[in-house]
Protein backbone atom coordinates (compact mmCIF):
# COMPACT_ATOMS: atom_id res chain seq x y z
CA UNK A 1 0.00 0.00 0.00
CA UNK A 2 2.81 2.69 0.59
CA UNK A 3 4.09 1.90 -2.49
CA UNK A 4 0.75 2.39 -3.92
CA UNK A 5 0.57 5.49 -2.68
CA UNK A 6 4.32 6.66 -3.88
CA UNK A 7 3.67 5.75 -7.36
CA UNK A 8 0.21 7.87 -7.40
CA UNK A 9 2.31 10.45 -5.41
CA UNK A 10 4.67 10.70 -8.12
CA UNK A 11 2.50 10.45 -10.71
CA UNK A 12 0.80 13.58 -9.39
CA UNK A 13 3.96 15.50 -9.12
CA UNK A 14 4.56 14.73 -12.84
CA UNK A 15 0.88 15.68 -13.72
CA UNK A 16 1.38 18.84 -12.29
CA UNK A 17 5.05 19.64 -13.37
CA UNK A 18 3.38 18.70 -16.74
CA UNK A 19 0.48 20.84 -16.56
CA UNK A 20 2.56 23.72 -15.41
CA UNK A 21 5.62 23.54 -18.26
CA UNK A 22 2.50 23.37 -20.95
CA UNK A 23 1.13 26.48 -19.18
CA UNK A 24 4.25 28.32 -19.59
CA UNK A 25 4.54 26.94 -22.80
CA UNK A 26 0.83 28.52 -24.01
CA UNK A 27 2.48 32.08 -22.71
CA UNK A 28 5.58 31.63 -24.43
CA UNK A 29 3.35 31.16 -27.17
CA UNK A 30 1.12 34.00 -26.71
CA UNK A 31 4.40 36.07 -26.61
CA UNK A 32 5.54 34.97 -30.04
CA UNK A 33 2.86 35.39 -31.45
CA UNK A 34 3.15 39.22 -30.27
CA UNK A 35 6.29 39.43 -31.32
CA UNK A 36 5.53 37.54 -34.97
CA UNK A 37 2.57 40.20 -35.12
CA UNK A 38 5.16 43.19 -34.37
CA UNK A 39 8.95 42.37 -35.46
CA UNK A 40 7.48 40.32 -38.59
CA UNK A 41 7.07 44.32 -40.34
CA UNK A 42 11.24 44.52 -40.20
CA UNK A 43 11.43 42.49 -42.79
CA UNK A 44 7.45 42.24 -44.91
CA UNK A 45 7.06 46.03 -44.15
CA UNK A 46 8.84 47.67 -47.43
CA UNK A 47 7.97 44.98 -49.22
CA UNK A 48 4.10 45.62 -48.68
CA UNK A 49 4.39 49.00 -48.70
CA UNK A 50 6.64 48.99 -51.95
CA UNK A 51 3.05 46.67 -53.82
CA UNK A 52 6.24 44.11 -54.29
CA UNK A 53 4.15 41.79 -52.35
CA UNK A 54 0.58 41.54 -51.08
CA UNK A 55 -0.27 40.93 -48.03
CA UNK A 56 -1.09 38.13 -48.09
CA UNK A 57 1.90 36.93 -50.08
CA UNK A 58 4.05 38.38 -47.23
CA UNK A 59 2.25 36.73 -44.84
CA UNK A 60 2.80 33.08 -46.34
CA UNK A 61 6.71 34.04 -47.27
CA UNK A 62 7.40 35.52 -43.86
CA UNK A 63 5.76 32.65 -41.65
CA UNK A 64 7.62 30.25 -43.67
CA UNK A 65 10.69 31.73 -43.48
CA UNK A 66 10.12 32.60 -39.82
CA UNK A 67 9.46 28.86 -38.55
CA UNK A 68 12.45 27.54 -40.52
CA UNK A 69 14.98 30.29 -39.25
CA UNK A 70 13.61 29.95 -35.70
CA UNK A 71 13.32 26.07 -35.19
CA UNK A 72 16.23 25.37 -37.29
CA UNK A 73 19.15 28.06 -35.97
CA UNK A 74 17.31 29.44 -33.24
CA UNK A 75 19.05 27.73 -30.34
CA UNK A 76 21.83 30.29 -29.45
CA UNK A 77 19.90 33.55 -28.88
CA UNK A 78 18.51 32.74 -25.49
CA UNK A 79 21.59 32.50 -23.08
CA UNK A 80 22.44 36.19 -22.94
CA UNK A 81 18.59 36.98 -22.60
CA UNK A 82 17.92 34.70 -20.36
CA UNK A 83 20.84 35.06 -17.65
CA UNK A 84 22.63 38.43 -19.44
CA UNK A 85 20.66 41.25 -18.02
CA UNK A 86 20.33 39.98 -13.95
CA UNK A 87 22.98 39.58 -10.94
CA UNK A 88 23.91 35.47 -11.73
CA UNK A 89 25.47 35.45 -8.50
CA UNK A 90 22.20 37.12 -6.62
CA UNK A 91 20.05 34.52 -8.22
CA UNK A 92 22.00 31.21 -8.44
CA UNK A 93 20.79 30.60 -4.55
CA UNK A 94 17.24 31.24 -5.41
CA UNK A 95 16.50 29.59 -8.71
CA UNK A 96 12.56 29.12 -7.98
CA UNK A 97 12.71 33.44 -7.22
CA UNK A 98 14.19 33.57 -10.44
CA UNK A 99 11.45 31.40 -12.15
CA UNK A 100 8.52 33.35 -10.79
CA UNK A 101 10.12 36.09 -12.25
CA UNK A 102 10.65 34.86 -15.77
CA UNK A 103 7.19 33.50 -15.83
CA UNK A 104 6.43 37.27 -15.19
CA UNK A 105 8.52 38.13 -17.99
CA UNK A 106 6.32 36.53 -20.46
CA UNK A 107 3.03 37.58 -19.29
CA UNK A 108 4.67 41.87 -18.79
CA UNK A 109 6.27 41.42 -22.72
CA UNK A 110 3.08 39.50 -24.47
CA UNK A 111 0.80 42.41 -22.95
CA UNK A 112 2.90 45.16 -23.74
CA UNK A 113 3.73 43.98 -26.92
CA UNK A 114 0.36 43.19 -27.98
CA UNK A 115 -0.51 46.49 -26.70
CA UNK A 116 1.92 48.52 -29.50
CA UNK A 117 0.88 45.69 -32.21
CA UNK A 118 -3.23 46.88 -31.33
CA UNK A 119 -2.23 50.06 -32.30
CA UNK A 120 0.17 49.68 -35.08
CA UNK A 121 3.35 50.53 -33.28
CA UNK A 122 6.89 48.63 -33.95
CA UNK A 123 9.00 48.44 -30.81
CA UNK A 124 12.02 46.51 -29.83
CA UNK A 125 10.85 42.83 -28.36
CA UNK A 126 14.32 42.40 -27.20
CA UNK A 127 13.69 45.77 -24.91
CA UNK A 128 10.45 44.31 -23.85
CA UNK A 129 11.99 41.21 -22.81
CA UNK A 130 15.55 43.23 -21.10
CA UNK A 131 12.58 45.78 -19.29
CA UNK A 132 10.81 43.22 -17.75
CA UNK A 133 13.55 41.32 -16.53
CA UNK A 134 15.17 44.28 -14.70
CA UNK A 135 11.47 44.84 -13.09
CA UNK A 136 11.32 41.67 -11.54
CA UNK A 137 14.84 41.94 -10.44
CA UNK A 138 14.95 45.03 -8.56
CA UNK A 139 11.45 43.52 -6.78
CA UNK A 140 13.23 40.38 -5.95
CA UNK A 141 16.89 41.32 -4.93
CA UNK A 142 17.17 44.74 -5.35
CA UNK A 143 19.01 47.19 -7.89
CA UNK A 144 22.43 45.45 -7.38
CA UNK A 145 20.58 42.29 -9.09
CA UNK A 146 20.50 43.80 -12.42
CA UNK A 147 23.53 44.37 -14.72
CA UNK A 148 23.33 48.39 -15.36
CA UNK A 149 25.68 48.64 -17.60
CA UNK A 150 23.64 46.52 -20.41
CA UNK A 151 20.84 48.49 -19.72
CA UNK A 152 22.72 51.65 -20.45
CA UNK A 153 24.05 49.93 -24.07
CA UNK A 154 20.29 49.23 -24.76
CA UNK A 155 19.35 52.65 -24.17
CA UNK A 156 22.08 54.12 -26.13
CA UNK A 157 20.96 52.02 -29.19
CA UNK A 158 18.15 54.05 -29.66
CA UNK A 159 19.62 56.63 -30.77
CA UNK A 160 22.75 55.07 -32.73
CA UNK A 161 20.26 52.61 -34.35
CA UNK A 162 18.54 54.85 -36.53
CA UNK A 163 20.71 57.01 -37.43
CA UNK A 164 23.50 54.93 -38.53
CA UNK A 165 20.53 52.64 -40.45
CA UNK A 166 19.63 55.99 -41.86
CA UNK A 167 22.02 57.39 -43.08
CA UNK A 168 23.36 54.05 -44.89
CA UNK A 169 20.12 54.06 -46.48
CA UNK A 170 19.96 57.24 -47.80
CA UNK A 171 23.80 56.84 -49.25
CA UNK A 172 22.13 53.39 -50.97
CA UNK A 173 19.61 55.36 -52.15
CA UNK A 174 21.50 58.36 -53.40
CA UNK A 175 23.80 55.99 -55.45
CA UNK A 176 20.58 54.05 -56.96
CA UNK A 177 19.00 57.02 -57.80
CA UNK A 178 21.95 59.03 -58.96
CA UNK A 179 23.62 56.08 -61.21
CA UNK A 180 20.10 54.68 -62.07
CA UNK A 181 16.87 56.28 -61.62
CA UNK A 182 17.17 59.23 -62.49
CA UNK A 183 19.64 58.39 -66.16
CA UNK A 184 17.92 58.72 -69.27
CA UNK A 185 17.81 54.97 -70.29
CA UNK A 186 17.72 53.78 -66.49
CA UNK A 187 16.96 50.17 -68.01
CA UNK A 188 19.98 50.27 -69.43
CA UNK A 189 22.15 51.64 -66.62
CA UNK A 190 20.28 48.68 -64.30
CA UNK A 191 22.05 45.67 -66.66
CA UNK A 192 25.40 47.35 -65.79
CA UNK A 193 24.38 47.76 -61.91
CA UNK A 194 22.99 44.40 -61.63
CA UNK A 195 26.47 42.82 -60.66
CA UNK A 196 26.97 45.41 -57.83
CA UNK A 197 23.81 45.08 -56.65
CA UNK A 198 23.47 41.04 -56.46
CA UNK A 199 27.31 41.35 -54.91
CA UNK A 200 26.09 43.62 -51.97
CA UNK A 201 23.04 41.78 -51.31
CA UNK A 202 24.59 38.62 -51.39
CA UNK A 203 27.35 39.75 -49.00
CA UNK A 204 25.57 41.50 -46.68
CA UNK A 205 22.68 38.73 -46.23
CA UNK A 206 25.25 36.46 -46.69
CA UNK A 207 27.39 37.29 -43.94
CA UNK A 208 24.33 37.06 -41.69
CA UNK A 209 22.63 34.10 -42.93
CA UNK A 210 25.10 31.58 -44.09
CA UNK A 211 27.53 30.81 -41.69
CA UNK A 212 24.71 29.71 -39.65
CA UNK A 213 23.37 27.46 -42.29
CA UNK A 214 26.81 26.01 -43.30
CA UNK A 215 27.66 25.00 -39.80
CA UNK A 216 24.15 22.97 -39.52
CA UNK A 217 24.33 21.32 -42.74
CA UNK A 218 27.86 20.81 -43.16
CA UNK A 219 29.68 21.16 -39.83
CA UNK A 220 27.57 19.76 -37.51
CA UNK A 221 26.48 16.92 -39.21
CA UNK A 222 30.43 15.89 -39.80
CA UNK A 223 30.02 16.49 -44.02
CA UNK A 224 33.05 18.49 -43.55
CA UNK A 225 35.28 16.52 -41.58
CA UNK A 226 34.24 13.10 -43.89
CA UNK A 227 35.39 15.31 -47.10
CA UNK A 228 38.94 15.50 -44.85
CA UNK A 229 39.29 12.06 -44.42
CA UNK A 230 37.93 10.72 -47.44
CA UNK A 231 39.51 12.78 -50.20
CA UNK A 232 42.09 14.69 -47.87
CA UNK A 233 40.44 18.21 -48.50
CA UNK A 234 40.63 20.86 -45.61
CA UNK A 235 37.88 23.21 -46.33
CA UNK A 236 37.28 26.41 -44.02
CA UNK A 237 33.63 27.64 -43.06
CA UNK A 238 34.28 30.80 -43.91
CA UNK A 239 35.85 29.79 -47.86
CA UNK A 240 32.67 27.63 -48.05
CA UNK A 241 30.41 30.62 -47.06
CA UNK A 242 32.57 32.43 -49.71
CA UNK A 243 31.85 30.49 -52.39
CA UNK A 244 28.03 29.63 -52.15
CA UNK A 245 27.64 33.48 -51.56
CA UNK A 246 29.66 34.08 -54.89
CA UNK A 247 28.04 31.29 -56.99
CA UNK A 248 24.85 32.59 -55.61
CA UNK A 249 25.64 36.35 -56.81
CA UNK A 250 26.63 35.08 -60.39
CA UNK A 251 23.10 33.38 -60.69
CA UNK A 252 21.22 36.11 -59.58
CA UNK A 253 22.82 38.45 -62.13
CA UNK A 254 22.19 36.25 -64.82
CA UNK A 255 18.94 35.37 -63.95
CA UNK A 256 18.58 39.16 -63.58
CA UNK A 257 20.25 39.65 -66.88
CA UNK A 258 17.62 37.32 -68.62
CA UNK A 259 14.59 38.72 -67.05
CA UNK A 260 15.95 42.63 -67.72
CA UNK A 261 16.02 41.58 -71.30
CA UNK A 262 12.56 40.18 -71.97
CA UNK A 263 11.67 43.95 -70.39
CA UNK A 264 13.53 45.55 -72.40
CA UNK A 265 11.85 43.57 -75.57
CA UNK A 266 8.67 44.20 -73.93
CA UNK A 267 9.15 47.94 -73.90
CA UNK A 268 10.38 48.30 -77.54
CA UNK A 269 7.02 46.65 -78.27
CA UNK A 270 5.70 48.82 -76.18
CA UNK A 271 6.78 52.12 -77.58
CA UNK A 272 6.49 50.89 -81.49
CA UNK A 273 2.73 50.68 -80.49
CA UNK A 274 2.56 53.62 -78.76
CA UNK A 275 4.53 55.31 -82.15
CA UNK A 276 1.39 53.89 -83.61
CA UNK A 277 -0.97 55.22 -81.73
CA UNK A 278 -2.39 51.70 -80.18
CA UNK A 279 -3.94 53.19 -77.03
CA UNK A 280 -5.12 49.51 -76.02
CA UNK A 281 -1.43 48.25 -75.89
CA UNK A 282 -1.26 46.58 -72.14
CA UNK A 283 1.98 45.65 -69.80
CA UNK A 284 2.77 42.07 -70.17
CA UNK A 285 1.10 39.23 -67.96
CA UNK A 286 4.25 36.67 -68.31
CA UNK A 287 4.96 34.95 -64.79
CA UNK A 288 7.42 36.51 -62.62
CA UNK A 289 8.51 35.32 -58.69
CA UNK A 290 6.86 38.65 -58.15
CA UNK A 291 3.32 40.27 -58.14
CA UNK A 292 2.78 42.96 -61.48
CA UNK A 293 3.87 46.24 -59.70
CA UNK A 294 2.25 49.13 -60.51
CA UNK A 295 5.47 51.05 -60.88
CA UNK A 296 7.93 51.44 -64.17
CA UNK A 297 9.88 48.96 -65.68
CA UNK A 298 12.59 49.59 -63.69
CA UNK A 299 11.36 49.51 -60.24
CA UNK A 300 9.77 45.89 -61.48
CA UNK A 301 13.44 44.92 -61.83
CA UNK A 302 14.13 46.86 -58.03
CA UNK A 303 11.26 44.20 -56.51
CA UNK A 304 12.79 40.76 -57.16
CA UNK A 305 15.57 42.20 -55.48
CA UNK A 306 13.84 43.67 -52.55
CA UNK A 307 11.77 40.48 -52.11
CA UNK A 308 14.80 38.46 -52.15
CA UNK A 309 16.14 40.33 -49.49
CA UNK A 310 12.85 40.35 -47.32
CA UNK A 311 13.39 36.67 -47.38
CA UNK A 312 16.99 36.72 -46.19
CA UNK A 313 15.38 39.45 -43.30
CA UNK A 314 12.37 37.14 -42.73
CA UNK A 315 14.89 34.24 -42.27
CA UNK A 316 17.71 36.07 -40.60
CA UNK A 317 14.92 37.38 -37.83
CA UNK A 318 13.57 34.40 -37.13
CA UNK A 319 16.69 32.51 -36.30
CA UNK A 320 17.51 35.41 -33.99
CA UNK A 321 14.38 37.04 -32.52
CA UNK A 322 12.88 33.95 -31.42
CA UNK A 323 14.96 34.22 -28.48
CA UNK A 324 12.54 36.71 -26.76
CA UNK A 325 9.55 34.56 -26.82
CA UNK A 326 11.42 31.88 -25.68
CA UNK A 327 14.14 32.18 -23.70
CA UNK A 328 11.85 32.82 -20.71
CA UNK A 329 10.75 29.63 -21.43
CA UNK A 330 13.79 28.02 -21.54
CA UNK A 331 15.20 28.99 -18.46
CA UNK A 332 11.87 28.07 -16.70
CA UNK A 333 12.32 24.33 -18.42
CA UNK A 334 16.00 24.22 -17.00
CA UNK A 335 14.84 25.04 -13.78
CA UNK A 336 12.36 22.96 -13.29
CA UNK A 337 14.88 19.76 -14.58
CA UNK A 338 17.55 20.81 -12.73
CA UNK A 339 16.60 22.77 -9.75
CA UNK A 340 18.83 24.90 -10.20
CA UNK A 341 19.78 28.45 -11.97
CA UNK A 342 20.55 28.72 -15.79
CA UNK A 343 24.10 28.29 -16.71
CA UNK A 344 25.71 30.06 -19.57
CA UNK A 345 25.86 26.76 -21.42
CA UNK A 346 22.26 25.67 -21.51
CA UNK A 347 20.81 24.61 -24.36
CA UNK A 348 17.63 25.17 -25.86
CA UNK A 349 15.22 21.82 -26.51
CA UNK A 350 13.84 21.39 -29.96
CA UNK A 351 9.95 21.55 -28.78
CA UNK A 352 10.82 25.04 -27.05
CA UNK A 353 11.90 26.40 -30.30
CA UNK A 354 9.40 24.72 -31.99
CA UNK A 355 6.76 26.71 -29.87
CA UNK A 356 8.40 30.25 -30.67
CA UNK A 357 8.80 29.42 -34.22
CA UNK A 358 4.79 28.80 -34.24
CA UNK A 359 3.68 31.85 -32.09
CA UNK A 360 5.73 33.98 -34.67
CA UNK A 361 3.54 32.62 -37.62
CA UNK A 362 0.09 32.86 -35.78
CA UNK A 363 0.64 35.76 -34.58
CA UNK A 364 1.87 37.29 -38.10
CA UNK A 365 -0.94 35.89 -39.80
CA UNK A 366 -3.53 37.34 -36.96
CA UNK A 367 -2.11 40.69 -36.56
CA UNK A 368 0.83 41.54 -38.66
CA UNK A 369 -1.37 43.91 -40.76
CA UNK A 370 -0.97 46.43 -38.49
CA UNK A 371 2.25 47.07 -38.04
CA UNK A 372 3.18 46.13 -41.92
CA UNK A 373 1.43 49.18 -42.55
CA UNK A 374 3.01 51.45 -40.34
CA UNK A 375 6.38 50.25 -41.31
CA UNK A 376 5.15 50.28 -45.76
CA UNK A 377 2.82 52.82 -45.74
CA UNK A 378 2.36 55.25 -42.98
CA UNK A 379 6.09 56.87 -43.12
CA UNK A 380 6.38 57.49 -46.70
CA UNK A 381 5.56 56.20 -49.74
CA UNK A 382 7.90 53.32 -51.02
CA UNK A 383 8.76 52.59 -54.33
CA UNK A 384 10.78 48.99 -54.48
CA UNK A 385 14.02 50.99 -55.34
CA UNK A 386 13.95 52.55 -51.81
CA UNK A 387 12.25 49.68 -50.43
CA UNK A 388 15.49 47.37 -50.78
CA UNK A 389 17.85 49.85 -50.14
CA UNK A 390 16.22 50.66 -46.73
CA UNK A 391 16.00 46.60 -45.98
CA UNK A 392 20.04 46.48 -47.04
CA UNK A 393 20.66 49.17 -44.77
CA UNK A 394 18.83 47.36 -41.91
CA UNK A 395 20.77 44.48 -42.06
CA UNK A 396 23.87 46.32 -42.63
CA UNK A 397 23.46 47.99 -39.72
CA UNK A 398 22.45 45.29 -37.68
CA UNK A 399 25.40 43.27 -38.85
CA UNK A 400 27.85 45.86 -38.32
CA UNK A 401 26.56 45.94 -34.58
CA UNK A 402 26.87 42.13 -34.22
CA UNK A 403 30.39 42.21 -35.11
CA UNK A 404 31.01 44.98 -32.49
CA UNK A 405 29.06 43.42 -29.61
CA UNK A 406 26.29 46.01 -29.38
CA UNK A 407 22.47 44.97 -29.02
CA UNK A 408 20.43 46.60 -31.70
CA UNK A 409 17.00 46.48 -32.34
CA UNK A 410 15.88 45.57 -36.25
CA UNK A 411 13.17 48.04 -35.84
CA UNK A 412 14.54 50.85 -34.55
CA UNK A 413 17.39 50.22 -37.97
CA UNK A 414 14.32 49.37 -40.45
CA UNK A 415 12.51 52.62 -39.38
CA UNK A 416 15.88 54.60 -39.34
CA UNK A 417 16.24 53.45 -42.83
CA UNK A 418 12.96 54.18 -44.18
CA UNK A 419 13.42 57.80 -43.10
CA UNK A 420 16.84 58.35 -44.92
CA UNK A 421 15.14 56.86 -48.03
CA UNK A 422 13.16 59.60 -47.83
CA UNK A 423 14.77 62.11 -46.76
CA UNK A 424 16.24 61.69 -49.88
CA UNK A 425 13.37 61.08 -52.69
CA UNK A 426 11.52 63.72 -50.88
CA UNK A 427 11.82 65.07 -47.49
CA UNK A 428 8.48 66.64 -46.59
CA UNK A 429 6.72 63.21 -47.54
CA UNK A 430 8.24 62.24 -44.60
CA UNK A 431 5.10 61.93 -42.07
CA UNK A 432 6.32 63.41 -38.40
CA UNK A 433 2.90 62.61 -37.10
CA UNK A 434 3.69 58.83 -37.58
CA UNK A 435 7.63 58.90 -36.02
CA UNK A 436 6.78 60.93 -32.99
CA UNK A 437 3.81 57.86 -32.29
CA UNK A 438 6.87 55.16 -32.58
CA UNK A 439 9.61 57.47 -30.83
CA UNK A 440 7.43 57.82 -28.26
CA UNK A 441 6.59 54.01 -27.87
CA UNK A 442 10.32 53.27 -28.20
CA UNK A 443 11.27 55.81 -24.81
CA UNK A 444 8.46 53.82 -22.87
CA UNK A 445 8.92 50.59 -24.01
CA UNK A 446 12.07 49.44 -21.09
CA UNK A 447 10.09 51.39 -18.43
CA UNK A 448 6.77 50.01 -19.20
CA UNK A 449 7.82 46.51 -19.42
CA UNK A 450 9.74 47.19 -16.23
CA UNK A 451 6.75 48.47 -14.24
CA UNK A 452 4.52 45.06 -15.59
CA UNK A 453 6.81 42.68 -14.82
CA UNK A 454 7.59 44.31 -11.15
CA UNK A 455 3.97 44.47 -10.17
CA UNK A 456 3.25 40.81 -12.22
CA UNK A 457 5.98 39.33 -10.05
CA UNK A 458 4.91 40.51 -6.75
CA UNK A 459 1.47 39.72 -7.18
CA UNK A 460 2.90 35.67 -8.46
CA UNK A 461 4.89 35.98 -4.91
CA UNK A 462 2.41 36.96 -2.86
CA UNK A 463 -0.31 34.40 -3.65
CA UNK A 464 2.76 31.75 -3.65
CA UNK A 465 1.29 30.07 -6.53
CA UNK A 466 4.74 28.81 -7.50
Amino acid sequence: MPVLCQKISMLDTSGVVFLQLGAMAALALYVAANLGANDVANSMGTSVGSKALTLRQAIIVAGILEFSGAVLFGQGVSETLATGVVNADVFSTQPQVFLIGMVSVLIACGIWLQIATSRGLPVSSSHAVVGAIAGFSCVAAGINAVDWRTIGTISLTWVATPVASGALAALFYSVVKYSILDRPDPLSQMREWIPWLSAAMLSVFGIIVLPSVVNVALVQTGAIAAAHDRFGWNLPTHDIVIGIGSIGAIVLTLTSWKKLESVEKEEGRRKKEEARGDKGFGPSTNSSPTPTVPHSPIEQQMARFQVLSACFVAFSHGSNDVGNAVAPLAAIAYIRRTGSFPSEDFSVPLWILVVGGAGIVIGLAIWGKNVIATVGEKIIELQPSGGFCAELATATTVLLASRFGLPVSTSHALVGAVVGVGLIKAWKTVRLETLLSIGSAWLVTIPIAAGLGAIIFSIAQSIGQF
